[in-house]
């Protein structure tokens, strides 16, 4: 029988190696697995490269991951906003390493590691700095229909760590509006998946037409309490 609820987030986690590409869904806050995050912290892995769009949010989460010293390098569409001190301390420290991908790039990147598309074409980022690797030499490019393109590769993750609205046992995913983002994308280019959800339904009773991410993409789910999510930015006035 299949069934793909684990009992705990440490038992989902387990054995996420040192060295490990981490693929966590989340836009700000929105639909940022929390307690998968903090349930990685536990676990203990370390030099982990990081995919996600921003480089965290405050001193929790992501941040709080970066701050224990587990992060050697982070892929991120944005590294910097009002609340990203822990990135902005360690990477001017030169602690932590950036790859800065555009967000269209960023999603195109996974969504082709996990279509099987070897590399592909793209005009984001030509004749800029994103048109060079980490060591300064150029990109691949080539003139397509009169208009330059630059070549990109997949970005394939060793485990994916999402978070989602609903789900039965076999892993069948429905996401809540904004909260979606990244999380398909990211469940199709990992080697593993895993999801946090508020509601385990039994089988049948998502509509086969709302499902975004089908289980065969989804290696383990944990329940987890709804919790309101606290907003990142600017921090009250004291």
């Amino acid at each position: 029988m299949i069934d793909k609820i684990a009992p705990s987030i440490a038992a989902a986690l387990a054995g996420i190696p040192d060295g490990a590409t981490v693929l966590i869904g989340g836009f700000g806050t929105a639909g940022l697995p929390s307690e998968l995050i903090d349930g990685l912290i536990q676990q203990g892995a370390r030099e982990l490269t990081i995919v996600c769009n921003n480089a965290g949010n405050g001193d929790t989460g992501l941040a709080a991951l970066m701050a224990a010293g587990r992060v050697r390098k982070i892929i991120c569409s944005y590294p910097r906003q009002a609340d990203s001190y822990v990135f902005d301390g360690l990477y001017r420290a030169g602690k932590i390493e950036l790859e800065l991908v555009p967000q269209g790039n960023l999603a195109e990147r996974m969504r082709a590691a996990g279509a099987g598309i070897g590399a592909f074409f793209t005009p984001t980022g030509f004749g800029t700095e994103m048109a060079r690797h980490a060591d300064g030499t150029p990109k691949e490019t080539r003139r397509i229909d009169g208009r330059d393109h630059v070549l990109e590769y997949p970005i394939h993750g060793d485990v994916a760590l999402i978070k989602a609205e609903q789900c039965d046992r076999w892993g069948n995913l429905v996401y809540r509006k904004a909260a979606r983002n990244f999380g398909p994308v990211m469940a199709t280019a990992a080697r593993r998946t895993v999801a946090t959800v508020h509601e385990v339904l039994p089988l049948g009773a998502l509509d086969p037409e709302a499902i975004v991410t089908p289980g065969i993409f989804v290696t383990s789910v944990v329940q987890v309490p709804r919790v309101a999510t606290q907003a990142g930015g600017f921090k009250n006035a004291a």
